[in-house]
């Protein structure tokens, strides 16, 4: 585990390339032959001048023809790639050998001054930019506002590489990796103190032990699900989307991904150090991330089930607009789920250490924000207690002028959700014809939803998005992961790869097509992306967050095993500094984790020069439809590194 693992099974070389050179390398020359040379450089001529006018890149028999035949271009190549062609027989071996290259003006003015990155110190291993603790102390304690994103200045962000702690070593396998974690890879005890009668977290001398129990569920997240199930139908596939809010160490999400729902876990880093990344060591999807004073990062509509387990949230303070905030992104027709204060004060205040009259003001307070959302307590049994969103706002449009509920919100964008300011306002669902209607539209069940049209593309609320351009994306992703799988062989490998990131997922592609392997993806959509596309990730049974890559991600350092980046650099140049952006990548990547880069070839070029030197051995292949693509690929896999033992090592 102390080296680096080389990135690609390489055996074999392709055959050697036919070229319009091995014409001339015949002794015999005649009259016949010439003129057979001479015709054939005129139509390269001419296919290549045709060519010019298509397309900056030619390929290399045309380059040899018009070279051989001492014609001159008038536009030289626009760029350079590294072009490595699979190799005919069963080993799909790599050829890295060079087809495209670039002008020597052109190289000056793209060239990207090499330089070593160094280690950060050891304090910084478990750094979250966004989320740092000295920093946030500057801001406003107000609603917990001051754990909210709080991003460095430019001149503040770190050009180092964070270190992994010493001992590092590559997470357990899942499903083992749900109830075991490795002590070096994320060294706090706090928990198994604090938490110890709940059945949290166990110490075992080299590792960490999940029991999966909670706070309200001692006797483990199963049997709590279990009675959830008792309640509510979560067998059919009509739920498969959830959010679970103060997650703790996500067990709760843990044991729903055996159940096929998949959950985004989120909690702030605070006091109880370290939960959310417990939760990603295990390989459980999460995010840091607070109900405070902004929006979360999801789109309106996006779960079927919402969660809180003694979350600590204060759901009936500020005018109910924490519960208004879930309402926004929950489904038509989703479920809220609350277990822990004040359900069943009766039997637990004591308990508690709070008086009946306290906690009786606070459930009826709840109740009165969810009569106000319109919910339906469908219902309490023993420590659980479930509301459900309505289909629809038609009959709240009659009701509201006849009672005090919430408001309407002004007409806006309900899926902005990035440093938005959350309101006391009811977020407006699309209109609807009967009471019967869902609306925005009905969901398929899973795992047909996967595939189904997503209801914002059949209704036409995504711009420039039709149906056959959904199911053409879909087969086009199909075969691209196909391809990625023959460079790169160990995303073929289940339980190589467990926690993946893609930085620019558009309607989901990338992970629709790794559905059948065991693990997730986080599907991130930029928001400086033209289309906002993250709730159809959602309608498709998937999940994501918005984020923008000129700043730092809401999560831990080691957070992926493999980072998928289609389009990114080009989608942020001239908004933010490339190097930031892998700087950033390499944070959240875990030692000896992968990265794919799919680019333009100006851009894969300049990457790879940076990439160069981060400790990252990399290497550009050709477009899975040929090396006369402009569009390149860039694998690479971060290098095993640690923090020294000694924890006095400097910046």
């Amino acid at each position: 585990m102390a080296g680096s693992s080389p990135l690609y099974n390489a055996t074999a070389k392709p055959a050697k390339p036919t070229t319009i050179f091995n014409i001339f390398s015949s002794k015999k020359t005649n009259l016949c032959t010439f003129a057979f040379i001479v015709s054939l450089c005129f139509a390269s001529y001419l296919l290549g001048s045709y060519h010019q006018s298509r397309s900056d890149i030619f390929s290399n028999t045309a380059d040899a023809v018009n070279d051989a035949c001492d014609y001159s271009s008038t536009t030289k190549h626009a760029a350079s790639s590294a072009a490595d062609d699979l190799a005919e027989d069963g080993s799909k071996t790599l050829d890295f050998s060079t087809h495209h290259v670039a002008a020597m003006a052109d190289m000056e003015s793209t060239e990207v001054k090499l330089k070593p990155y160094p280690p950060c110190n050891i304090t910084y291993s478990e750094y979250t930019p966004c989320q740092d603790l000295k920093r946030s102390l500057r801001f406003d304690r107000d609603r917990l506002r001051y754990r909210e994103r709080h991003c460095p200045e430019k001149q503040e962000i770190l050009k180092c590489l964070v270190p992994a702690p010493y001992g590092y070593r590559n997470p357990f396998s899942w499903p083992a990796s749900r109830d075991l974690v490795w002590y070096a890879n994320v060294p706090h005890k706090e928990l198994t103190v604090e938490k110890a009668v709940q059945n949290w977290i166990r110490y075992e001398a080299d590792r960490f032990r999940f029991p999966g129990g909670g706070t309200m569920f001692p006797n483990g997240a199963d049997a709590y699900i279990d009675d959830i199930d008792s309640l509510i139908n979560l067998k059919d596939g009509s739920i498969r989307t959830s959010i679970d809010t103060g997650c703790g160490v996500a067990s709760w999400g843990a044991y729903l991904l055996s159940r096929n729902i998949l959950t985004m876990s989120f909690a702030p880093r605070d006091t109880h150090e370290a939960q959310v990344q417990f939760a990603l060591e295990r390989g459980v999807p999460a995010l840091i991330g607070i109900l405070a004073s902004e929006r979360l990062p999801y789109p309106s509509r996006a779960f079927d089930m919402a969660h809180c387990s003694r979350c600590l949230i204060p759901w009936n303070k500020f005018g109910g607009v924490y519960l208004i905030e879930v309402d926004r992104v929950l489904r038509p027709g989703g479920y809220w789920i609350l277990s822990g204060p004040p359900i069943n004060w009766k039997k637990h205040y004591r308990g508690w250490q709070r008086t009946q009259e306290d906690l009786n003001n606070e459930q009826v307070s709840i109740e009165s924000v969810a009569k106000s959302l319109s919910w339906t307590k469908v219902v309490e049994r023993n420590d659980i207690a479930i509301w459900q969103k309505p289909l629809n706002h038609l009959n709240c449009n009659v009701n509201r002028k006849l009672s005090k509920s919430l408001p309407f919100c002004p007409a806006h964008d309900p899926d902005k959700a990035w440093y938005t300011e959350m309101e006391t306002c009811l977020t407006q669902l699309p209109e609807v014809s009967s009471s019967e209607e869902i609306s925005g539209g009905e969901l398929a069940k899973w795992p047909e939803r996967l595939n189904a049209i997503p209801p914002r593309i059949r209704t036409g609320s995504i711009e420039g998005i039709t149906a056959e351009i959904f199911e053409e994306n879909s087969q086009l992703w199909k075969r691209r992961v196909s391809y990625y799988k023959q460079v790169n062989n160990q995303l073929g490998q289940p339980g190589r790869y467990r926690n993946l990131l893609d930085m620019n997922a558009n309607l989901g592609g990338f992970a629709s097509a790794l559905i059948d392997d065991p693990l997730w993806v986080m599907n991130v959509v930029p928001v400086e992306a033209k289309i906002n596309t993250l709730g159809v990730v959602y309608e498709r049974g998937l999940i994501g967050t918005y984020q923008s890559w000129c700043e730092a991600m809401s999560t831990y350092p080691r957070t992926y095993d493999l980072i998928h980046a289609d389009s990114v650099f080009s989608l942020y140049k001239d908004r933010c500094e490339m190097e930031v952006i892998l700087l950033e990548m390499d944070r959240i990547l875990r030692p000896e984790g992968s990265v794919i880069i799919r680019d333009d070839v100006d851009v894969v070029v300049k990457m790879k020069k940076i990439i160069d030197a981060m400790n990252w051995d990399s290497r550009i292949v050709d477009h899975e439809d040929g090396p006369h693509v402009r569009e390149k690929l860039l694998f690479a896999v971060k290098l095993y590194w640690t923090a020294p033992a000694s924890s006095d090592n400097s910046s």
